[in-house]
This record gives C-alpha cells, structure tokens and sequence, in this order.
C-alpha cells in the first residue's frame, strides 16, 4: 500500500471527538498512516549509513573487571563457533590418518601425512619429529596463510637475494622455503611440528583455488533447495563455508598432533601468518588445547582478512580480530608487525591487548614483534621472536635469540603426499562440495534434533545459537526514549504517533493507540505494512485492532527498518543494502553487518523493552504484553519471541509455512544466516516454550513445537488451521481470553 504523508498540522484538522460503542467503527480522520520522522525525511537511524566492510575500524575496549570479560567472551566465542558452523561442533568421525614417506636426517625426521576431518575430506601434510628426545615434547602447528602451495612451494633465486640483501632472510640455500625453515628450526629446537596445507594449496586437491580464494559470482546450479554448494543461501543458512571448513581442519589437525604419543599437551602451540595468522587467532581463541599462539601479521583494528577463506557471516559483527585475540588471554601470545595494514598496532590494539592481560593478572604474557620497516611477512626476523617467545614458555632451554641454521631444503617431489601406494581422492570439484555440505547439515540437524528433547541443551545450543544469529541481548537494547510527534484524541483512545529511540542510535517511528480506560495490557501489532498496517486502507482501525482497543488494551503499531517512514517510495525493499566489495558472498556483509531480518527483530526487541521499561509521566509500565505478527512478519515475531523470553507473556504468531531453508537469495530481506541450521522456525518457536502461543501456518500438529510443549506439560501452544479470512479474529480473541 503506497503510503501518503500527511502533515501534523492536517491530522489536528481532521481529527475527530466522539465517542465509539461498535469497536468495528474505531474510524481514524486521516487516510492513512501519520508520519513519525520529519516530513520527506527518514528516521535519524545509524542503519541507514552504508554496511560496514572488512576495511572498517575495529577497535576494542577492554571491559572493567574479570567479570564483565567472562560474560563478554563467553559470548564472543559462542558467536565465533555459531559463524565457523562449529556450534556445535561436527561429529568427530575418524582420523584414519596415513602416515608413509618417512625421511631419515641426522636431526629430524619427515613424514608425509594424510587423514580425514570428516568422512571423505583429506588434510594434507607434513609431520616433523625430532630425533633423540626422551619424555614428552612440544606439539607446534603452523598454518601457512596465503602463500601458494606453500608447503611445496621453492622461493625463486631473484626474490630470495633480494629478501637476504634487506635482512629479511640470512641463508642462500634455507631462505629458498620460509616454510621449511620454520619446521627444520623448530624439531632441532625439540618439537614435534605439524604444517598442514590450506584448501586448495599443495597437496590439498578436493576445492579449486577459484572456489577458495577468488570466488566472485554466485553459481545459479549451487543455489538449490537441496544439494548446494558453497557461498549459497542455503550454505549461508547452515552457515557452511571455506573459513568454517579450515577451522575444522585446524581442530581435527590439533586431534591428530596430540594424537602423537611422544607431544606434550600441555605445550601445544599455533602460528602463522596473514591468514595462516588468522587461522591462529581464531584456533587459538574457540579450542582452549592450544597453550600458546603466536599470530604474525595479522591481528589489528584494521583490515580484518580479505580473503573468503577469511570471512564468515556473523564474524565480526560488534568484534574484531584484537577481540579474537584478547579471547585468549591470559595465556602466552605474541604477534608481529610490517609495513601493512598491522602497523600501528603499538598504539591501536596492542595496548587494550595488554590491558586486558593486566586485568587477568599475566601482563608479560603478550609481546608484540614489530617490524614497520618489513613488507607483509614471516621472515626470519620474525620466526626467530616466535623460537625465543616458545623457548622462554615452554622452557627448552635454548640460547636466546634464537636464530636458525641453514639447511638443505627438500623438493616438492620429496614432500608430497600423494604418490602410486597413496593416490590423491578422486572424490573432488563441484560433486565432492555438494556431498561434503550435505553431510554437515545431516549431521547438524542430527544434533539439533537430541538437542530439542532436552529443555537445557534446547537453550544452551539451540537458544545460545539463536541470540547469536539475531545478535542483540534484550538487556543490550539499553535505554529507550519517547519522542511525541503528534497526539490526537480519537474519542475513547488517544493515537499518539511518535519515535522510539534506543542507545544503538536507532529510531523507530511507532503509532501508539492508548486507550482512556486501559486495563493495563499491551500489544505490539506487526505488521508488512509497517505502522500503517493498524488502519485500513479507508482510514478505518482494522477489526482485530479495533477489538483489542475497545477491550483497553493498547497496541503499538511499529515501522521495521525499511517499512513506512524508512521510505522514500512507498515500495517495499527488494533486495537489502551491502558493502561495496563485488565479489558475491555474503560474509563480506554479514560478516560485519547483522542481516535486516535481525534488525527487524531488533526494532521488535526496542518496542517490548520500551513497553517493559519506560517511564511516560505517570503512566504505569504494562502488566503484560503480547506480540502479535501474522503472514509475512510471522518469522520475525518468532525470532523475537525467541529472544525476549519472559518480557512477552503471550504471542499470536502466523509464520505461513516460512522456512528460512527456501531462501534462494542472500539480499532477501527474509536472509538470515544460521537461520535454518538451528531447526529453522520450528527451533525459534520451540526455544520460547512453554510461555503462551496461538500458532497459524505449521499444519494441524506442527512437530518439534507439539513436542516440547507437551514435554512441559503446558496446554499453553493453541494452533489454528481455520479460514485464513477469520485468522486475525480468532488470534485477537486468544489474545483477549
């Protein structure tokens, strides 16, 4: 319905005073909905800027007591699992790891190493041993980034006299491989090292390079309901992606280091850099076996990673990487710097870094590396802060600075895995994507499904996922103010028309209809209309509000971001804003932006708390409310249901058969990611149990949400499978019982 804007001034005229018996003739003066905002101007509302993208500023302040930082990080790294696809985590299927190939030096031994994260998926690489150790030692894993075939990979003559002539490297035959150099250094030093490959790099075979690392347009024949591939909606929605599967990989390669009798589980140890940084920090921050990390390159209040194999929706939403690695104090950490995007980490992040190691009472337990005067790196002034970090840690007793010796490198031929005896998988490319994906949901709704049977694990996975993915706490709201636009009596209630505003800088303009003889009961009416949706298009209350007023009960009627007052045209939003990034994946926006669908809950959220906590004059707070949202906006009321709890103490709810699994667009303002990996609407529906609800649109016997009520042993779930015609009538007559 194309909404006309009319001014103040016009409402006052029309107004009318008399006095209405016949609910169903409530009539308002005016045509349609009274604007809120300022006429021709939207809402002064921080969403409106453009998204926030990967080259944003992400700082990070440290809380004021261990207290508030347990709270704090518990959340962060439950968000961090939920946006990896690792909360929870995979079934841990078996290694079957392969060990052959081994290679006798007078120091070390190599041996070449394969085995499966999940059934069918191969991790690559190469297992270093020292010799003549007795007793447990140090496990290291070093995550090699974005150098290509990394592990395999000989540095050309040029670049690396070139690296020696500016002190980046020493030695004319090791410096040819940075990447054995670190391995070679660290088994003499006596340390059982594991490099493994990145996907798509070395012997990692079963995802090409261009799915990995240059993805750039969406695949129409990967964007299916059933058997998608990655970077779709639907993988978006089981939040599966090339970040998420490398942290498996990183968990699964930690199972299998410390699976190796002789490593010391009390000193295991991560390192990279750039993303083989990032893959530090964030294994570092969600797996608490890793005893020390040690990200190079990486971590700052600037760019945050901008590969895909770096982003995931829901990442970095309100965090960032100096949060990332604040996650893992106050446990040993050093880092480094060069002239990138980490160069002023001295004096934007490192400090809040050591505040927070202060504030957990181990401030020498992190140090930073710098090294302004270097390009992107990890050279051999860098590898040797990591040894002298890890010898002074894990007390190896080596003469400090460590500084490494030359070796022989080995050729690609020596150290790759696959060979005759030990064939590459053929199972690889599109196929191998579709299968592998399919078995992760499999297994994910497997788990969600045991889940559900429990009221604890329902809250703590299911519900602990769900604040997640919409990703405001009711108590983060903060403080919501009410700022009167116009007022008008309209008999025997009052409509008052107005902003809402919260301490997000968010303001949402609301039509609040107060009866004069309230009974102290409110409703909080959505609508795909917006707050025009509370009238009909001939100016009339529609019936089912018209009916909760006359009972005294008052109903807030609430634009969402992009409805009514949002604007300019009077159309609904097609397609929702991103970044400005043309590469076609999602986590590049909703990585660092909450998708509209949760923002919309978030305005849903702004609207109870307003209800629940405000102070207008000498009214009195509500002795209850109730949410009423039917057809389109069905989906939302049960995300924010979900989320309120207790704040709503009765919810009429359509959801129209919707199922966040049938979305075939990432822009779709119906988007959300995880949103159907938490058994979809159903899982909101079932998280809110047992408080009240009259449920439209899941048939006769809707199953997950039949279950746990009857598990609770409420009657408090009425479902409605009558005339759609009569749906709002027989909702509001629930809602009036």
């Amino acid at each position: 319905m194309k909404q006309h804007r009319l001014f103040p001034l016009t409402l006052l005229l029309l107004a009318v005073q008399a006095t209405i018996s016949n609910p169903q003739q409530l009539k308002i003066a005016h045509a349609t909905d009274p604007i809120a905002a300022e006429p021709n101007s939207p809402p002064n509302d921080r969403r409106l800027l453009p998204p926030k993208d990967l080259n944003g500023y992400f700082p990070f302040t440290p809380p004021k007591s261990k207290a508030e930082w347990d709270t704090r990080s518990e959340y962060v790294r439950r968000q961090m699992l939920v946006s990896l696809g690792l909360w929870p985590m995979p079934t841990k299927s078996p290694l079957n790891a392969v060990m052959h190939g081994k290679i006798d030096l007078p120091e070390y031994s190599i041996e070449k190493v394969y085995f499966e994260s999940a059934p069918g998926f191969f991790v690559t690489g190469n297992l270093y041993r020292p010799k003549n150790v007795s007793g447990k030692v140090p496990g290291v894993m070093f995550a090699h980034g974005h150098w290509q075939d990394a592990r395999l990979s000989i540095e050309s003559e040029a670049n690396l006299l070139r690296e020696i002539a500016t002190g980046e490297e020493r030695f004319e035959k090791g410096g040819h491989s940075r990447f054995q150099s670190m391995c070679v250094q660290l088994a003499r030093m006596g340390c059982v090292v594991w490099q493994w490959d990145m996907l798509s790099d070395s012997d990692s075979v079963q995802f090409s390079r261009e799915v990995v690392h240059t993805f750039a347009k969406q695949r129409p024949e990967m964007n299916t309901t059933k058997d998608w591939g990655l970077y779709s909606p639907q993988a978006e929605s089981n939040l599966q992606s090339i970040l998420g599967l490398q942290t498996l990989n990183a968990v699964r390669s930690l199972d299998f280091l410390l699976s190796i009798p002789e490593v010391d589980p009390t000193r295991t140890a991560i390192t990279g850099a750039s993303g083989g940084g990032t893959q530090s920090m964030i294994l570092a921050a969600i797996d608490p076996r890793i005893q020390l990390s040690f990200p190079a390159v990486m971590v700052s209040t600037s760019m945050q990673g901008g590969c895909t194999c770096e982003n995931s929706s829901l990442l970095r939403v309100n965090t960032g990487n100096i949060e990332f690695a604040a996650l893992f104090a106050p446990k040993p950490q050093g880092m480094t710097t060069a002239n990138d995007w980490t160069k002023e980490m001295a004096t934007k992040g490192f400090p809040e870094l050591k505040e927070i190691y202060s504030l957990l009472g181990a401030p020498k337990n992190v140090m930073l590396q710098r090294g302004e005067h270097f390009p992107h790196n990890y050279n051999a002034v860098s590898r040797s802060a990591f040894y002298t970090w890890l010898n002074q840690h894990f007390k190896l007793g080596q003469k400090e600075p460590v500084i490494e010796r030359d070796f022989e490198p080995l050729s690609r031929e020596q150290l790759t895995v696959w060979n005759t005896e030990h064939p590459a998988p053929k199972e690889k490319g599109p196929d191998f994507e579709k299968k592998l994906l399919k078995w992760l949901a499999v297994d994910a709704e497997k788990q969600m499904l045991n889940a559900a049977k429990s009221s604890v694990t329902l809250t703590k996975d299911i519900g602990g996922a769900i604040e997640v993915l919409i990703g405001r706490k009711t108590a983060e709201t903060g403080n919501v103010t009410w700022d009167l636009k116009t007022k008008n009596d309209r008999g025997n209630f009052v409509e008052m028309v107005g902003l809402l505003k919260n301490a997000h800088q968010e303001e949402l303009p609301v039509t609040w209809l107060y009866p004069k003889k309230w009974n102290g009961k409110a409703i909080v009416w959505l609508d795909a209309n917006g707050k025009s949706g509370l009238y009909s298009a001939e100016g009339v209350l529609r019936p089912a509000v018209a009916k909760l007023v006359e009972s005294g009960a008052t109903v807030l009627g609430l634009d969402m971001l992009f409805q009514g007052d949002f604007l300019k045209d009077g159309k609904p939003l097609a397609q929702t804003p991103i970044v400005a990034n043309p590469r076609e994946f999602a986590g590049y926006t909703h990585g660092y932006n909450h998708a509209l669908f949760a923002q919309r809950t978030h305005d849903v959220m702004t609207a109870v708390h307003f209800l629940r906590t405000a102070k207008i004059g000498d009214h009195p707070n509500p002795s209850s409310v109730a949410l009423v949202g039917l057809g389109d906006v069905g989906p939302i009321a049960a995300a924010a249901r979900a989320i309120l709890g207790t704040s709503i103490d009765k919810a009429a709810i359509d959801t129209a058969g919707f199922r966040f699994a049938n979305v075939l667009d990432y822009r779709s303002p119906n988007f959300l990611p995880g949103g159907s990996k938490y058994l979809d609407i159903p899982g909101m529906l079932a998280v809110a149990s047992p408080s009240p609800i009259w449920l439209a649109g899941e048939g006769k016997e809707p199953a997950l949400v039949s279950e746990v009520y009857k598990k609770a042993n409420r009657s408090d779930l009425e479902v409605y499978t009558g005339d759609k015609a009569a749906q709002e009538s027989a909702a509001v007559t629930w809602l009036l019982r």
